[in-house]
């Protein structure tokens, strides 16, 4: 059984965990009275071989807050020690599988100066993470609809996403003055080409056969026939990824490449993008405007002139290092740089970009500074730096559950 595992890993994208056989467990502890209060936030369903965790805040797009990261941590630690449970499913409520963190939420901590509570946040999903790309069982994530930031982060690592045709994928944390986080400078940096650049630092959508394409989803049905994969997945007695994916073939479709999409630019994507600046990259896609009048290229330098300057330089050489580290060390990087992204030393750009896109939508943020000339090299070196010598960084269970590379 191991063996078939690790084979799997090995077949299946853009990671590949290794797997062990002894329990361990997450230096989070949530407050269980709390935890209880929020157990409608995460439903669970299934019966005999699995289970299904539903994330379940559609008001918000099922974003995660601190009491879901715990409550997810709980259940799929009790279904992994379970020796009757041989895999499990991931899928949201409503329109969306997951919007990401609850930026608002957070917003509104810093605003009341709970910064530890935000920092507890980030602990909790960072920790259900890591837990996700080391998990030991079969895990399927059905990514129908909204699937961004800390929802990727939850989703990505796993062995199986299945997108569909409502599935819309973004990292979108440049436009709202922060970095791409929870996990994604490790999953985004492992696509093929300068992929990882591009939507990192554009934060531009995908839709599903986008992610097939470049390796962040693993199968496409249409959403019409999700009940009869659910059903199909219901009614498996296994642990065998092999059977499982079998399952998913079963009503997955073959997928023909959009001629007027993303994958028809993917020469010039990586032309701008593997530029060793921002500003390199902005020049490459001014230049390739004129010469081309394509107006992907006049579209993609409208985003990046939309986004926070800190958070493009920021994210650039978040990407740069995630692609030469582990799962574990790009989490531990990436809560490090989330402290510091909303602890307002730097810059208060995280707290202007949500204020002006989704607390009063003005749509118009006043970033500092407000232009790439004007960040510094020693702005974007204290962002990865801890913001005090006493400032404890984020434990991962990583003696116990290696991580992958």
């Amino acid at each position: 059984m191991q063996s078939l595992k690790v084979l799997w890993r090995r077949r299946s994208g853009i990671r590949c965990p290794l797997f062990f056989t002894h329990h361990r467990a997450f230096s989070f502890v949530p407050n269980p009275a709390a935890a209880n209060d929020f157990d409608s936030e995460v439903l669970v369903e299934g019966e005999g071989c699995s289970r299904t965790a539903i994330l379940n805040r559609p008001h918000v797009l099922n974003a995660l807050n601190t009491s879901m990261g715990a409550r997810l941590q709980n259940l799929y630690k009790s279904w992994e020690e379970n020796p009757d449970i041989g895999f499990v499913v991931m899928k949201g409520s409503g329109r969306a599988f997951c919007a990401g963190g609850d930026i608002v939420g957070l917003y509104n901590l810093i605003n009341k100066g709970r910064i530890e509570d935000c920092k507890e946040f980030f602990r909790a999903v960072y920790s259900f993470i890591y837990l996700v790309g080391t998990y030991l069982k079969p895990n399927v994530a059905i990514l129908d609809g909204i699937t961004m930031g800390g929802g990727a982060g939850v989703s990505i690592p796993g062995m199986f996403r299945v997108a569909t045709d409502r599935t819309v994928f973004a990292t979108p944390e440049t436009l709202i003055g922060f970095h791409t986080d929870a996990g994604a400078s490790f999953h985004l940096s492992h696509l093929p080409g300068y992929w990882g650049e591009y939507l990192a630092l554009t934060g531009e959508k995908l839709n599903g056969q986008e992610m097939i394409a470049c390796g962040l989803a693993t199968h496409y049905a249409p959403s019409a026939k999700l009940p009869l994969i659910e059903e199909g997945l219901g009614k498996l007695v296994t642990d065998d990824p092999s059977v499982i994916e079998a399952s998913l073939e079963q009503y997955g479709s073959l997928i023909s490449p959009d001629n007027r999409g993303l994958l028809q630019r993917i020469e010039t994507l990586d032309k701008c993008f593997s530029h060793g600046t921002v500003e390199e990259i902005i020049d490459a896609l001014e230049s390739e405007t004129v010469r081309t009048q394509d107006p992907w290229c006049s579209s993609t330098l409208k985003r990046l002139k939309e986004a926070s300057p800190l958070s493009l330089k920021v994210c650039l050489r978040s990407i740069r290092e995630g692609r030469f580290q582990t799962l574990d060390q790009c989490l531990v990087r990436e809560y490090r740089m989330s402290v510091q992204g909303i602890s307002g030393q730097i810059s208060n750009d995280f707290c202007e970009g949500v204020r002006a896109r989704m607390v009063e939508k003005d749509y118009a943020p006043k970033w500092n500074p407000p232009s790439l000339e004007e960040v510094s090299s020693d702005m974007v070196d204290q962002y990865f730096s801890p913001i005090s010598e006493l400032e404890p960084e984020l434990e991962l269970p990583t003696t116990s559950r290696e991580a992958f590379t």
